[in-house]
Parts: C-alpha cells; sequence; structure tokens
C-alpha cells in the first residue's frame, strides 16, 4: 500500500526514549518524521493510518548480525544479502551492520566490495548501513565458533589489504592484547572505523591503551572475552570488567536468553545502562531455521540445538539463532529492563554507536521515518522505512 505524502499514524503506544505516549499520533511527511501531535488536534485533511493500539517504534537497528534463513552475509550475492535483509525487514529492523566472520583474506575483500556495492543501489528490504568486521585480528584462546586458520596477527601487514575496502566498514574488531593491536586501533579510529574489542584475552592495562588510540566499542559482552585472573596475589581485570566498568566504551549484548542468563544480562543493563549497552542477535545463518537444522559460516558446519546456534562437537555457541525483536519481550520479562530501555537499546544507542543519531533511532522531527510496529509480544505487524511501508503482514 503506497502512502500519502504526509499522514498520521494514529491510535498507537507511541515509544519515545524516555517514556510510551498515548493519545498521540505520529507525523510523516515524505521521508522523514514530522512531530508527535494530539490526535485530537489532528486537522481533517490529513490522511491517518489507524494501528490498533499496537506499539510504534523507530526502526529496530542490529548492528551485529551474521545472516539468516541459511544465508550469511560471508555470501557476496545478491540471494543471500535479500534473504536476510527481507526477513530482517519482517522483523521491524530497518538498519543493520552485515557482520561478516573471519574467511580467506579474498573472500573477505569480495563480501566487502559486494557490500559496497549493495549499498550504494535502492534495495528491498533492511537497509545494510555499513559492514561490521568479526575480523581475522582475535585470540585463538577466545575465538569461540570462528574458523582457526583464517587468524591472523595485526602486525602481519594483512589488515593494509582489508582497509583498502574502509568506506563500507562501521565497525572491525580486534583482540586489544595482540601485537600491532594499539597501532590497528589508531589506523581504524584515524580511518572513521568504530574500533571494538572481542574475542579477546585482554588485560585492563591492554584495554586502556588500546582506548587511548580510540577503542571505544565492546563485542557481545561476556561471550569470548577474559575476566580477571590471579597473578600471583594479584587480580587482573581482564575485558569483561572493563566493558562493565569504563564509562568510555559502549556494549553489545546477545539477549536470546541463551548466551546470557537473566541475572548476567541484569547485571550488564545495571552497570552499562541502555544509553550504552546494546542487544543485538549476533544471528547467524540458523536464524528462522528449526531445531536441528544444520547451518554453515565459510567452511564451518554448526546446527541449531535448543534454540541457539551450537558447534556440532557442543563445545561452544555458534552465534544466535534469535533475531532481535524476539529478544524485546526477554529484555522485558526475564531481565526486568523497562521498555523504553529495552527499546532505546535497540534503536537509539545503536544509532549512535555508529554515528548516525541525528537521523535515526528515535520518533523526533527531522529524522528518517524508518519504524516499526508490534503486537504486544513484539511480532511485526508493520515495517517503515523512508515513509513506506517495507513489510506489512
Amino acid at each position: 500500500m503506497n502512502l500519502p505524502h504526509r499522514f498520521a499514524l494514529t491510535n498507537g503506544r507511541i515509544v519515545l526514549p524516555a517514556e510510551i505516549a498515548r493519545g498521540k499520533a505520529v507525523l510523516v511527511e515524505g521521508d522523514k518524521i514530522a512531530g508527535i501531535a494530539d490526535r485530537d488536534a489532528l486537522g481533517t485533511d490529513i490522511p491517518r493510518v489507524d494501528v490498533g493500539g499496537r506499539y510504534i517504534t523507530p526502526g529496530l537497528i542490529d548492528i551485529h548480525t551474521h545472516g539468516a534463513l541459511g544465508h550469511t552475509f560471508n555470501e557476496p550475492t545478491a540471494d543471500a544479502f535479500a534473504a536476510i535483509c527481507a526477513e530482517n525487514a519482517r522483523r521491524g529492523v530497518t538498519g543493520l551492520l552485515a557482520t561478516l566472520a573471519p574467511a580467506p583474506l579474498d573472500d573477505l575483500v569480495r563480501c566487502l566490495e559486494f557490500g559496497r556495492a549493495w549499498m550504494q543501489s535502492p534495495r528491498q528490504g533492511t537497509r545494510v548501513l555499513g559492514m561490521h568486521l568479526e575480523s581475522p585480528y582475535v585470540s585463538p584462546a577466545q575465538r569461540g565458533a570462528l574458523d582457526p586458520r583464517h587468524l591472523h596477527s595485526p602486525d602481519d601487514s594483512t589488515a593494509d589489504i582489508l582497509l583498502e575496502q574502509r568506506d563500507a566498514i562501521k565497525i572491525f574488531v580486534v583482540a586489544p592484547e595482540l601485537p600491532g593491536a594499539r597501532q590497528l586501533v589508531r589506523r581504524l579510529n584515524d580511518a572513521g572505523i568504530v574500533p571494538a574489542a572481542g574475542h579477546s584475552m585482554a588485560k585492563e592495562d591492554d584495554v586502556r591503551a588500546a582506548m587511548r588510540e580510540g577503542l571505544r566499542h565492546v563485542t557481545h559482552i561476556w561471550s569470548a572475552m577474559s575476566s580477571v585472573v590471579k597473578e600471583g596475589p594479584w587480580r587482573k581485570p581482564g575485558l569483561l570488567e572493563a566493558a562493565l566498568t569504563f564509562d568510555g566504551l559502549t556494549s553489545e549484548m546477545i539477549a536470546d536468553n541463551k548466551h546470557l542468563p537473566p541475572t548476567l544480562m541484569r547485571l550488564a543493563y545495571k552497570c552499562i545502562g541502555a544509553d550504552r549497552l546494546c542487544a543485538i542477535s549476533d544471528a547467524t545463518s540458523g536464524a528462522g531455521l528449526p531445531e536441528g537444522a544444520r547451518f554453515r559460516m565459510g567452511e564451518m558446519e554448526y546446527e541449531v540445538r535448543d534454540g541457539v546456534g551450537m558447534m556440532l562437537d557442543r563445545s561452544a555457541f555458534a552465534g544466535s539463532a534469535t533475531l532481535v525483536n524476539q529478544m524485546i519481550p526477554i529484555l522485558i520479562n526475564e531481565v526486568g529492563i523497562p521498555l523504553t530501555a529495552a527499546i532505546r537499546m535497540l534503536t537509539l544507542t545503536p544509532a549512535r554507536v555508529l554515528g548516525l543519531s541525528d537521523r535515526k533511532g528515535s520518533l523526533a522531527p527531522g529524522k528518517d521515518a524508518d519504524l516499526a510496529i508490534f503486537d504486544d509480544d513484539f511480532t511485526c505487524w508493520r515495517t517503515m522505512m523512508a515513509g513506506q511501508w517495507a513489510y506489512e503482514r
């Protein structure tokens, strides 16, 4: 259904950063949000869309997602990107970072080149806002489900090959303790890429040194990261404690109720808060597949088991099988996070991480008309991008 140039969404519970507004309408003009107005004050000349009492939220933004429905962003094909983006639009996601797992360098370059081309042309489905490189420069001891055959050291000059594609990359993960990591963090920061720590055995001093070079983000808290160790009588904090404590770091959390139990998610929220903590899917190609389905990332094969991606030997999780709209009830009901804060963790906070909060992430006047309309259980009813429906149930 094509929408007029100017219209109002009415009869909804409008989720704003600090409150849920009732009795009001979201005004859309062209591809922008024109404002929030009292429903009863709308002129009779304004076309209205009655959303039936549902939630109206900003479009969700998933800054760490590898794939869905048997496809990953490590496949540089239109079929793969289109399938993943269509499934995310069906879930109320209006923006995502196409996340790549370590692979042969030539393959990563092809994926980055394809991602750039995809972003440069109008596409159906969720917008790809950039690439998230879960890079080869991580600790073998904290690789998790990443393929160890494709790991490198930051000081071996291979990063030059990837940074030739710097304009496509938004987030680049590196283990801060590795040789050459600080210099790589500085290069990423200078290139306008968000340097992120992850899959790491770093200690506090490593993290502080990397922060001085521009490190400002941490990937999937608790998952594949160092924690406190004893050296003689001394306790040395790791990346986990730094992420929970340092105000200069934003963090991601996989909120599928599998990777982390509610107590740990509650601790992350209490320590970090909704303005620095992003909920992410870390979804792999197993997302949307049935229990027992096999899926692949590169040359590695995994399985959907107990509602989560698993290594075949059950030694580690292999990403999530849950997309982000399904995580909202977990954050609210299991973790106890207020609805407005849970939505902020999936909208305004990731927009800030990406430097896009002036255009996306909240229903503020002048921002892009990217929004989602949800039932009470956060099943998506409709998704809007740039003032037009991108998905209608």
